[in-house]
């Protein structure tokens, strides 16, 4: 994505203002999170390899990406392909993930559980093992 130089943009229409309302968003972005240990790093490097393994063997097949039980919400959270990546790499650099918007009237179907993925990856290796 190429960036778009300051001076072409409109003015901020909050610029200077003590009371801009997206203060509070800057001081969330300001806030890092604790650095991931060896340990942690060493599993979200798996995880975006597994997830580029995964993505590659099902969303030719339809699959847009996986569903995970949310433990704060106890509601099913959609993430695509490409957010979970995002989201993964934005853990691994920053400690943190920053809240992102859900997936807009997801079709459940279209999304399967890190744990299929998993066993539909080890069936796939089984079988071509096999020949």
């Amino acid at each position: 994505m190429q960036a778009v130089p300051p001076d072409v943009l409109p003015p901020d229409p909050f610029a200077d203002d003590p009371n801009d309302p997206a203060r509070e968003i800057d001081a969330l972005d300001d806030q890092a999170g604790d650095p991931v240990d060896d340990d942690e790093r060493a599993e979200l490097l798996a995880d975006l390899a597994d997830l580029a393994v995964y993505q590659a063997l099902l969303e030719p097949r339809g699959v847009r990406g996986i569903v995970v039980d949310c433990g704060e919400c106890d509601l099913p959270h959609y993430h695509d392909w490409h957010l979970l990546r995002a989201s993964l790499e934005q853990l691994l650099a920053d400690g943190r993930m920053r809240p992102h918007e859900p997936a807009f009237d997801p079709k459940p179907a279209d999304y399967v559980s890190w744990d299929y993925c998993r066993g539909f990856a080890d069936g796939v290796t089984a079988t071509e093992s096999a020949y």
